[in-house]
């Protein structure tokens, strides 16, 4: 039975589409929009030019193709995966020097026309979906944060040093506190220590008498008023208001986070592993996505996180390895911070850590190995659905 290829190169407002045979020769050129209705149009159509023998592929995962994705899945459609990276140094094999989303969704389509290891693309579960979507939602907040931390720090330097050096700010919610009522030396002489602790307490600040006690004595030893103390006290106090409100996003999220998490059927087999707590395996849980079954080995998982080293070697060059271009960023976090955290923990995992180290391999490298190493747990536990037992790691 003759087969067809249909190529979509995805966008935010618009698809192409491009269908082939099995000679490669074009049946459908298209431009879709990406809406609900013409998709479906498109799909009834290429499956009548197909005769039902189709398989599709795009170059986007997320995002802009996630409703194309999402309908084709509905309809029984088999669809591949192509990183636009492939795409972009493929193109460079096929005639001309131009290039068009027509030509893209062609050679997208030529490619899993001609290419047997390409990733079969599902729209996985929505427990899934969604801990990918809250999981990043949490980094961009989190991220925020820092930068307002930063900024909150050096604006602070700019006219009362003594107070930047005081707190820890970052993880110290009572210094964040004050400096959305208090930010200014002569403020802080004027309250005292004990109207500052009392309303410190009012806040539920701990610590609110150490905390007032070290402000003062910051104060102190500083009596000059630099000109630009007005505008940048304005300044601090907005950034601490907009740290505590960011805060209180992420701890809401951090809620919202577990409790979807422990509805996932896998829960509690990745929380049995030692590094793993709930944060981290739900990150784990929406990178992985469409479940461990789409995943053949546990190299393959491997090679997925960015965790397999991929030789470079020429000539008389052998044995050099590099991380590959191509991985999922947020899956390597969340195995390198799993295993950071066990190798502190975890007998075994600190041994093998140790074991590395003994080899010449600096922290980073040691880390990344015992990741590498507990992959190969993860891919049999949720293959197996069994949590995880002492015994399934080896020295």
């Amino acid at each position: 039975m003759s087969r067809f290829w249909a190529g979509v190169d995805a966008g935010k407002y618009h698809h192409h589409c491009v269908l082939i045979d099995d000679d490669g020769k074009p049946l459908l050129s298209r431009r879709v929009p990406n809406d609900e209705q013409e998709l479906l149009h498109l799909i009834v159509e290429v499956c009548e030019l197909g005769g039902g023998a189709v398989r599709w592929a795009t170059d986007l995962n997320h995002g802009g193709a996630a409703l194309l994705i999402a309908l084709l899945a509905s309809h029984g459609q088999e669809l591949l995966y192509i990183p636009g990276r492939t795409v972009h140094h493929a193109s460079r094999t096929y005639r001309g020097d131009g290039k068009t989303d027509a030509k893209d969704a062609a050679v997208i389509a030529d490619q899993a026309r001609m290419r047997r290891d390409l990733q079969e693309l599902r729209s996985g579960d929505a427990i899934s979906a969604s801990l990918r979507v809250l999981t990043a939602r949490r980094a961009d907040l989190v991220t925020d944060r820092t930068r307002a931390f930063n900024r909150l720090r050096a604006t602070l330097l700019e006219y009362f040093p003594a107070l930047e050096a005081a707190f820890d700010y970052a993880n110290t919610r009572a210094a964040v506190v004050l400096l959305t009522r208090y930010q200014t030396a002569t403020g802080l002489r004027r309250a005292g220590k004990k109207r500052i602790a009392t309303w410190l307490t009012k806040q539920s600040c701990r610590g609110a008498d150490a905390i007032a006690e070290t402000a003062v004595t910051a104060a102190e030893a500083q009596y000059t008023v630099i000109g630009s103390e007005v505008v940048s006290a304005e300044i601090v106090a907005a950034l601490a208001v907009e740290i505590e409100r960011l805060s209180e996003s992420v701890q809401s999220l951090d809620r919202q986070i577990e409790a979807l998490f422990r509805t996932h059927p896998q829960a509690e087999i990745l929380l049995s592993l030692p590094g793993f707590g709930p944060r981290l395996a739900a990150e784990f849980i929406g990178a992985v996505g469409v479940g461990i079954e789409s995943i053949e080995s546990a190299d393959r998982l491997a090679g997925i996180a960015g965790l397999a080293p991929v030789p470079r070697d020429s000539g008389r060059i052998t044995g050099n390895h590099h991380r590959p271009h191509r991985y999922d960023r947020r899956l390597l976090r969340a195995c390198y911070l799993s295993a950071q955290s066990a190798a502190r923990y975890c007998p075994r995992s600190r041994a093998y850590y140790e074991k590395k180290r003994a080899e010449g391999k600096n922290h980073k490298q040691a880390v990344l190995a015992l990741a590498r190493r507990r992959i190969n747990v993860i891919w049999a536990m949720l293959r197996d659905n069994q949590p995880y037992r002492v015994a399934e790691i080896t020295a």
